[in-house]
């Protein structure tokens, strides 16, 4: 399962950190198996005088080696990981995207470049961990206090929190670890504060006029300070460029929009759509040739004392987590392939034509049921996973949806009535924006049986402000 939440790009990190850990395992290259064999031997070679393994004397006495050394039916020779079903991708063909990075690992890097001690790292680390997906500081400092008081036995108080604070927030991406929306957007304004006047004005309304902007009273606005129309607008202009969630965008990309190595390729080849697994998801693992070969030297050896017995132990034990790991890969795989074709096969009008109202009603249930897996399974695999169309780069997660009823009877994918509903709001006269009420009867006119607070509900989710907010002068 931990395997499986492993993006793509992280993959072959996590492959490699195996690599390094057990020399039993190895690639396919030549050159690096005759590293491992070098290692290993000298390794196998070596006193064991510092292993101490838990195994007792009987099991020493009585170690079965007869399924790791007999040939002509040697399975861990052919224990590799390379197979036909997954060929190799041509990388030309891939989009090349950059690797998402998180939004924590992001802070975290940042903070490993200020100068401070291990007292300060801690407590800076623990203002870092409460950071919200937006990048929000939203727990009073009062409770991070006691936390790292009772959870770290860390002594800290307000004032360092808030000196800390302070730095955090001249990260990047501009606007991180505010308490609320206006500090948010003042720190973005202040980092700008040398590009003019209009900028100046803005950290004015925002500071003393927050209240008034957010609902729209310009008029107040224009008469607190004294200024023109296209003054106002010149300031708006700058308020609007600001980033209300600056860690929102970090990670979570989806259709295309930030950079990710995607994990699926759906291609439509005349009309048949064809799925592939990317090729970094395959890597060429295998056992070892020089640890399978001093199993059988120790086999056919006549004298075996204890240091012996324990080196084979030891190896075996090392054989048996390669082939756990890449047996664990080969599943990784099948869940992956089997769950993505589920997708694809359900979505199948959607990846033939690129069009959001074509998607049907789905959710992790139904691709439970095709594929045998358990919901929790579908889950890790939809929130981490990518797959490249025609069209775009999809998260997976963007195929699941709810079910509405239309008129008709006929359930429709929610995804559909918001991508209406997207289209309504963006082909609005923005002087005379739709209200939620007048949004919810154009629906009802094309046949979707939506209440209003349904509408309301669906325009938050896509971000959309009330109509009032989305005038403009």
């Amino acid at each position: 399962m931990k395997l499986l939440q492993v993006p793509t790009a992280l993959l072959e990190e996590r492959i490699k950190e195996e690599l390094e850990e057990n020399p039993a395992l190895e690639t396919g290259e030549e050159e690096e198996a005759e590293e491992f064999e070098n290692d290993v031997t000298e390794e196998f070679e070596s006193p064991l005088d510092e292993f101490e393994p838990d195994g007792s004397q009987d099991e020493y006495e009585s170690i079965d080696i007869s399924d790791y050394v007999q040939d002509g039916d040697d399975d861990i020779a052919d224990y590799k990981m390379r197979d036909e079903n997954y060929p190799e991708q041509d990388d030309s063909k891939v989009i090349p995207h950059k690797v998402e990075t998180g939004f924590n690992e992001l802070m975290l890097e940042q903070l490993g470049q200020l100068s401070l001690n291990e007292h300060k790292q801690a407590v800076a680390e623990q203002i870092i961990g409460n950071l919200d997906d937006d990048g929000y500081l939203r727990r009073d400092i009062s409770a991070i206090v006691d936390d790292l008081a009772f959870r770290q036995n860390i002594i800290t108080d307000e004032e360092e929190i808030s000196q800390l604070i302070l730095q955090i927030q001249q990260f990047d991406p501009p606007g991180v670890c505010a308490r609320n929306l206006q500090e948010c957007l003042l720190i973005q304004l202040e980092r700008n504060v040398h590009q003019g006047k209009h900028v100046e004005m803005a950290i004015k309304v925002l500071d003393k006029y927050f209240e008034e902007f957010t609902k729209k009273h310009y008029e107040k606005i224009q008469r607190g300070l004294n200024i023109t129309d296209d003054q106002l607008r010149e300031i708006i202009n700058q308020i609007i460029k600001l980033n209300p969630k600056p860690g929102g965008n970090i990670g979570e990309s989806s259709k295309g929009e930030g950079y990710v190595i995607p994990d699926f390729f759906i291609i439509n080849n005349a009309g048949k759509l064809e799925l592939t697994l990317n090729s970094r998801n395959a890597p060429d693992l295998r056992i070892s040739e020089g640890y399978r070969d001093m199993l059988k030297d120790y086999d056919k050896g006549s004298k075996k004392d204890k240091r012996q017995k324990e080196a084979v132990l030891f190896i075996k034990q090392k054989i048996d987590a390669a082939k756990w790991f890449i047996d664990a890969i080969k599943q990784r795989q099948h869940t992956l392939l089997s769950s993505m074709d589920a997708i694809m096969n359900y979505q199948y009008d959607f990846f033939i034509t690129g069009d959001e109202t074509e998607l049907r009603p789905m959710i992790l249930k139904d691709i439970a049921e095709k594929t045998n897996l358990d919901i929790s399974t579908i889950s890790r695999v939809a929130n981490s996973k990518f797959v490249q169309t025609e069209f775009g780069t999809y998260r997976l997660k963007f195929f699941f949806s709810e079910s509405l009823q239309t008129d008709s009877g006929e359930e429709v994918s929610t995804r559909e009535v918001k991508k209406i509903l997207s289209d309504l709001i963006e082909g609005e006269s923005k002087k005379r924006p739709l209200s939620d009420e007048r949004l919810t009867e154009l629906l009802q006119e094309k046949g979707y049986n939506i209440a209003r607070r349904t509408v309301a509900k669906y325009r938050e989710q896509l971000n959309v402000p009330v109509a009032r907010l989305r005038k403009e002068l």
